[in-house]
């Protein structure tokens, strides 16, 4: 069976989207499928490279608002249409991926509802007001039209399933099928920071909703309470040198690491050696780094926000905060920090959870199921 991937995020991967593409595809290949991924380009033409054994096709991305998702469409249907005699079952993943007609069946996976994450955006500069306008008017209705058009319709969380209301979907037209780990990479260690050190981790996009602010404005009442704390910032994004200079303002720039986009192996010592986790975001879809995190079996702080909350049961296996509210993340850091029993419960509890429902080959079993029941049964 050939199964092709249609996305519109970077492949190999930086991020979410991309990381449970990649890892899914790897788990069907291992067990003899074929895998194409389709993704965004630059603006050359288009760009092809076998990575890991799957076939990748970068189509050129013209960067045009709001012409670039038709200008991606015509890409996409031109180099599909060359590869369509020799697919089997088509799954696409949002947000934003270009809309195909194919006779094929077609899964769809919605990873964040572009609907609902325009809630969250606050009108502070023409790029989050063309955002805006982009969700409801252009994002809306392709994702109606893939919507419409699939034959299967999947997302990573119940809380993401419970706002496809809005689209005119009910509960039992989706199936929840979540964001996975690797447990046997991402695992538990003994910590081996030099000289004991504790810090306290974040990792993923940097830009204003994911609450580095909120983070930045905690920190300062941490490092007055502990002068032993630092900060490790791993991951890239519009908002990186302006967090560093909110940073610098506040006088804490060396309590702050910023490492940028790191390596895999570099990713699972941070988490490996880390004192806690942290995710201050104002809303997720099912977070990879979290999983990651609590695979290694980290105590993990998140907001209480859709994803996180699927996730973690609060005073369990993590603890969730009020989003946007620095006073009440400050407060929790310090009692986690100053109650070593609390920390090696919840790491505990956290891989346990990850064990139990996250691991990529429960996710990959499940969509196996779908791929051979669309294909007849193929194996």
């Amino acid at each position: 069976m050939k199964i092709c991937m249609i996305l519109s995020t970077p492949f190999p991967p930086k991020e979410g989207v991309g990381y449970y593409t990649y890892n899914l595809s790897k788990k069907l290949i291992e067990v003899g499928h074929k895998v194409v991924v389709i993704t965004r380009g630059s603006l050359m033409k288009n760009d092809r490279e076998v990575f890991e054994d799957i076939e990748i096709i970068r189509t050129p991305f013209i960067p045009i608002y709001p012409f670039y998702l038709s200008l991606q469409k015509l890409f996409v249907k031109k180099v599909f249409k060359l590869l369509e005699s020799e697919v089997d079952v088509v799954h696409i993943h949002s947000p934003l991926p270009p809309p195909i007609k194919t006779t094929h069946p077609v899964i769809l996976t919605i990873h964040t509802p572009m609907l609902s994450d325009n809630n969250y955006i606050n009108i502070k500069s023409i790029y989050s007001l063309l955002t805006k306008i982009s969700a409801r008017f252009v994002s809306f209705p392709l994702e109606l039209k893939h919507i419409k058009s699939s034959d299967i319709i999947t997302t990573v969380s119940k809380s993401v399933a419970q706002e496809l209301k809005e689209y005119g979907l009910n509960l039992d037209e989706v199936l929840v099928i979540p964001n996975g780990v690797d447990e046997k990479l991402f695992y538990p260690s003994k910590k081996e920071s030099e000289n004991n050190k504790k810090y306290i981790m974040y990792a993923g996009r940097i830009d204003r909703e994911k609450g580095l602010f909120d983070l930045a404005e905690c920190a300062k009442s941490i490092c007055n309470q502990r002068a032993d704390i630092s900060f490790i910032i791993a991951g890239n994004g519009r908002d990186f040198n302006k967090l560093r200079r909110k940073i610098k303002k506040t006088g804490l720039q060396n309590r702050f690491i910023f490492l940028g986009q790191i390596e895999k192996n570099q990713m699972i010592k941070l988490y490996q050696n880390a004192t806690l986790f942290i995710l201050p975001s104002y809303h997720e879809g099912l977070p990879t780094v979290l999983l990651e995190a609590m695979s290694c079996g980290l105590p993990v702080i998140a907001t209480d926000v859709r994803g996180n909350r699927d996730l973690i049961s609060n005073g369990e296996n993590g603890l969730l905060i009020p989003p946007k509210d620095p006073k009440k993340m400050a407060e929790t850091i310090i009692t986690l920090l100053e109650d070593q029993k609390l920390i090696e419960r919840l790491g505990k509890n956290a891989r346990k959870t990850i064990i139990e429902k996250y691991t990529w080959n429960d996710v990959f079993n499940k969509f196996l199921k779908c791929y051979e029941s669309l294909a007849g049964g193929q194996t």
